[in-house]
């Protein structure tokens, strides 16, 4: 997930966890004197004191969820050789956090609103740099895969807590917005150096590396957290039994990617049962988790599948070159972390050079434009032989970067535009869960092809990928031609 999607969601939508906006309350929970008086929101905090602390405490949780997510492509050699295990576990130990990750992401901002998002948002910090811990030190597959599993549900319960945070402690609009720039800021910084940080981190050191770094960033997050007024409780219905099918569905479906044997096909069934359970339920629930009157809405799938087909082009690219270039080519972790660098480095600038277009133009021209770029430069990556100079091959990854970054931020702007405004924090969690969800299933899939030599999987790979972003690129010229 880029900050973009974060970003987005924060201007355009009031997610489920805003409820938070309107508390004010100072350092010790009572009403500020500001509020008491019938002032209104101060322009600053509005919970009363400095909003600093809450800002960075937020930036901090959001940079270790995004960073965790792509840091740990370029150790995946290094843990595979250190604990002895094959590419299905590799798929894996990235696999287990996302899917964690997605599956709850759905129901995470009721939760957040249910316990108040301070309180959720320091239990995930805990969690997830415990769990970073527990990562670090794992003996063997088994308790790293537990691990990775752990963070995943932490890193869930984090991000809409830590946006809530960034909302409720700047009561002027204006002075938000800045804010959560400032906060989405630092997932992109963290996008663009994770795999640089991984690599150089398991060359210097070790593949474990890349997990005790996040304790001393979880440490310094609670204790500016401690300086933070408690939020607001809202009472906010959960969908348990929806929760509990969409994870097994997903779990279900991952593993018949990944695993081989008469055990798929028993996965593959217990998925497509789950989900028919998931439907069912939501279908007659009176707060579903995901209101499936949301797809009637032509806009909505085109966005929702648009979405899926840039994060599959995208980190399933990452994922299969990372093992290319450490495998195939040779180089160390560092060399492979720094072959992403110019791709990563530029998502920021073509973020803001995407929104400002869509907002003179439309969000059907970029969306379109962005994933015409993509395709384009992922059929430009199937001339790449280990023969091209490294420098070349950097290059090329460039232009899969530069339209998946600039078709991002318009498609999350037309799902916002399509719904309710009751609607929008609900359908800003459905589209990032189906984005990760995406993302797992593409590293399960070019996993299993990467089974038989990495060598051999880039050309398919590259082929699903390109094939997925042309008919989604065709899908998406049914978008409005300006916007309403």
């Amino acid at each position: 997930m880029t900050s973009t999607d974060c970003l987005q969601n924060a201007v355009d939508a009031p997610a489920a966890t805003t409820s938070a906006t309107t508390s004010a309350t100072n350092s010790k929970g009572r009403p500020s004197a500001r509020r008491a008086a019938g002032r209104g929101p101060d322009s600053g905090s509005g919970s009363g004191g400095s909003p600093g602390p809450a800002l960075v405490a937020a930036l901090l949780g959001f940079a270790l969820i995004t960073l965790d997510s792509s840091v740990v492509n370029v150790a995946l050699p290094a843990i595979g050789a250190d604990l002895r295990t094959g590419m299905t576990g590799l798929q894996w130990v990235v696999d287990a956090y996302t899917l964690a990750f997605a599956a709850l992401l759905l129901s995470s901002g009721a939760l957040a609103d249910r316990v108040g998002a301070s309180r959720a948002y320091a239990g995930g910090v805990v969690g997830f740099t415990l769990a970073s811990v527990a990562c670090g030190l794992a003996p063997a597959l088994p308790a790293l895969l537990a691990a990775r599993t752990a963070q995943g549900v932490a890193a869930a319960v984090m991000l809409p807590a830590s946006l809530a945070l960034v909302r409720e402690a700047y009561g002027d609009p204006a002075r938000r917005a800045r804010a959560v720039s400032l906060w989405a800021a630092g997932g992109t910084v963290a996008v663009a150096l994770g795999p640089v940080a991984g690599g150089a981190l398991t060359t210097a050191w070790s593949w474990r590396g890349i997990f005790f770094v996040n304790l001393p960033l979880g440490l310094l997050a609670l204790v500016l957290l401690a300086r933070v007024a408690r939020s607001a409780r809202r009472p906010a219905p959960l969908d348990l039994p929806g929760q509990l099918t969409a994870v097994v569905a997903l779990a279900g479906l991952t593993f018949a990617a990944i695993e081989h044997g008469p055990a798929t096909w028993w996965a593959l069934g217990v998925a497509v049962v789950s989900f028919a359970a998931f439907l069912l339920i939501e279908a007659r629930r009176k707060h579903p988790m995901v209101p499936l009157g949301l797809f009637r809405d032509t806009t909505v799938v085109v966005a929702v599948s648009a979405g899926a087909a840039g994060t599959v082009a995208f980190y399933g690219m990452v994922f299969v070159f990372g093992l290319y270039f450490q495998q195939v080519l040779g180089l160390s972790a560092l060399g492979a972390g720094l072959m992403f660098l110019p791709m990563t480095g530029l998502l920021a600038a073509v973020n803001v050079l995407s929104a400002k277009v869509a907002a003179r133009h439309g969000a059907r021209l970029p969306i379109v434009t962005g994933q015409v770029v993509a395709a384009a430069g992922l059929l430009g990556l199937l001339t790449m032989d280990a023969d091209t100079p490294r420098a070349v091959q950097a290059l090329l990854l460039v232009p899969l970067a530069l339209g998946c970054g600039f078709a991002l931020p318009p498609i999350i702007a037309a799902m916002m535009e399509a719904v309710p405004a009751e609607r929008a924090g609900t359908a800003a969690g459905l589209l990032n869960a189906i984005r990760q969800t995406a993302g797992a299933l593409a590293v399960a899939v070019f996993g299993s092809l990467a089974a038989s030599g990495v060598a051999h999987a880039l050309r398919p790979s590259l082929l699903i990928s390109a094939g997925l972003m042309a008919v989604t690129a065709l899908a998406s010229l049914r978008l409005p031609r300006h916007r309403r």
